[in-house]
């Protein structure tokens, strides 16, 4: 049975995507800021999934509900914000009903700015729907805040001023909404909590029941199906509760594992490493050493 191929719509352009939404045309080619009340979905020509190559900056009223865990709820109910990267594929609005503000910015417009290359390093902009930022009423109205600068910036009389001041806000909305998923982690500590004990449970498993040997070494991407989120948000929230990533937890984990084989058994230490998923044992090798600063060979004569 074949599968249904999706058809995705591809913005060619800001002005392009304006047309679409029956919004006016942007007053600038790079960047827009839009009410989301303004957009008139045109369904006829518009695909269930379409992508623009424009950072993407939301925030939707009902992007979220409260989030329960047992008897107590860890975030707010009003709205939060998404963020997406250039050329994602975004699942099209189904009404135009929505409410909320919409930021888009091309990565040209960042050109000659420290922000250019700085914006990839925000692991958000790779997070899920359902991993958006929740934010307090104190953390709304410090967002909009920055909104109404850009949105009166967009507006005004452009200078030589403009761009500068447009790139320092976009970097400051950015700089809060990590600061606020930094405070998100904190009060979905239990849930997260939870998200930590299963992977724990799940990366154990990988090399105790031979997946690591039939599969090779897991990636990030494995647990974050597993866990039904995103590898990004996986890493960040590791990174969050214990100062390293989810790949440097693998990591962690393997070496663990090869240190108890290495001291508990005669396997050599090609069997080792292609038990572990290793490909080739020079590779385990080169981890092992980088990770403890002993060879598995003496290692292994250290106990001895």
């Amino acid at each position: 049975m074949k599968r249904e191929q999706v058809s995705v719509y591809k913005f060619e352009s800001l002005t392009d995507f304006h047309r679409v939404f029956g919004l006016q045309k942007p007053q600038h080619p790079l960047i827009s800021f839009i009410d989301l009340k303004d957009i008139k979905i045109k369904e006829d020509e518009l695909s269930k999934f379409f992508s623009l190559n424009y950072y993407k900056i939301v925030y939707k009223t009902d992007t979220c509900g409260k989030a329960k865990y047992g008897q107590n709820y860890y975030d707010f109910g009003e709205g939060g914000l998404v963020f997406t990267s250039p050329n994602q594929v975004i699942e099209s609005p189904k009404s135009s009903q929505a409410s909320g503000k919409l930021l888009l910015i091309h990565p040209d417009f960042l050109l000659t700015h420290p922000l250019a290359k700085k914006i990839k390093e925000y692991g958000f902009f790779s997070y899920t729907a359902n991993e958006a930022l929740y934010l307090s009423d104190k953390e709304k109205t410090t967002i909009f805040s920055v909104f109404a600068i850009l949105d009166e910036e967009l507006n005004g009389r452009i200078d030589d001023f403009s761009q500068d001041v447009i790139v320092s806000q976009v970097e400051l909305l950015l700089n809060y909404s990590n600061r606020f998923y930094k405070r998100q982690f904190i009060t979905r500590k239990a849930i997260n909590n939870d998200l930590l004990q299963k992977f724990e449970e799940i990366l154990g498993a990988y090399f105790t029941n031979e997946s690591a040997m039939m599969k090779g070494i897991p990636s990030v991407q494995y647990f974050s199906e597993q866990l039904h989120i995103s590898p990004s948000y996986l890493s960040d929230m590791l990174r969050s509760f214990t100062g390293q990533n989810a790949q440097q937890h693998i990591h962690n984990k393997l070496i663990e594992v090869a240190k108890e084989k290495l001291s508990s058994s005669n396997l050599s230490v090609s069997e080792i490493a292609y038990q572990l998923g290793f490909e080739f044992p020079q590779s385990f090798s080169r981890l092992f050493k980088t990770k403890t600063k002993l060879s598995p060979l003496a290692f292994r004569e250290s106990f001895n």
